[in-house]
């Protein structure tokens, strides 16, 4: 998951994915988007961006049936 520190989006995103999901906080890898030029440039304001083996799941709000769409639960 690419994040910004401080981003309250980020914040309600990993929730959710926790909430529907019963992935932890812990558990996802956070990737801090600037820590890092090229990411601050790929990813911009378009935090929080959910990836899975390179492919996007869902970004900015997040969105269950979506999720779940795209990973095929």
């Amino acid at each position: 998951m690419f994040v910004r520190e401080g981003c309250h989006l980020c914040d309600e995103f990993a929730l959710g994915l926790e909430l529907d999901l019963g992935i932890a906080f812990e558990d996802v890898a956070m990737v801090d988007v600037d820590s890092r030029a090229d990411l601050a440039a790929r990813y911009g304001l378009r935090v929080p961006v959910l990836e899975n083996d390179g492919k996007l799941l869902c970004e900015g709000r997040y969105d269950s049936s979506e999720v779940r769409r795209r990973l095929r639960l």
